[in-house]
């Protein structure tokens, strides 16, 4: 099934999983250009399931121009290809959590706080998610598969059904003439996506 719009929020329902991930029963939330919202010229989908200790994440992306050179952790990775996953745990709208992983399996991870409407105040980059698992693969060809795996003990409250967030899911995207494509699950109308207020709904069912 698809993400649903529901009065107007975005919202995914991730699904609750055992021991082992069928990422084919995850629903599927797919990412548009953040400015139009129209669809992207390569393709992104993005399916999340959840157990009790670990939060799980798979990005799928058509990938026809690879650009990633970054080599250390907390590299600028937005400045190429690049996917990525906001989390507002606490809805406030002020602090949540970024993490960047780019083709070549390098990650970017901070908290930030934003002055609640679209600009970004601090980064701690100090910070990073703890015993936190990614990997990227290239084995249908044309397509990158980032996998994510997050321990539950990096967020406030133990995953749990009826946990909500507000969260949003970005890529960016450089194709052969180096021209930048933004995506994003919930465009934000702008070429930024630090904008709390377009985050869309993650409910753990």
């Amino acid at each position: 099934m698809q993400s649903k719009i529901v009065d107007g929020d975005y919202v995914y329902q991730c699904k609750q999983v055992q021991s082992t991930i069928d990422w084919n029963s995850c629903d599927v939330l797919e990412l548009s250009d953040t400015v139009t919202g129209l669809p992207p010229k390569e393709a992104t989908e993005v399916r999340a399931c959840w157990s009790t200790e670990y939060l799980y994440l798979r990005f799928l992306c058509k990938e026809s121009n690879i650009v990633s050179d970054f080599e250390h952790r907390d590299d600028p990775l937005y400045e190429q290809d690049v996917v990525e996953f906001f989390i507002d745990e606490e809805d406030k709208g002020t602090g949540y959590l970024e993490l960047e992983v780019s083709p070549r399996n390098i990650v970017f991870d901070a908290v930030i706080e934003n002055d609640g409407i679209d600009t970004v105040v601090s980064i701690d980059q100090t910070w990073c998610f703890k015993d936190l698992q990614t990997s990227v693969e290239s084995k249908k060809q044309g397509y990158l598969t980032t996998f994510i795996t997050i321990p539950s003990s990096n967020f406030i409250h133990p995953l749990h059904q009826g946990l909500r967030w507000k969260v949003n899911f970005y890529r960016i995207d450089e194709d052969l003439d180096g021209n930048r494509e933004f995506q994003a699950w919930r465009p934000t109308e702008k070429i930024n996506f630090h904008i709390p207020s377009r985050f869309g709904t993650m409910v753990f069912i």
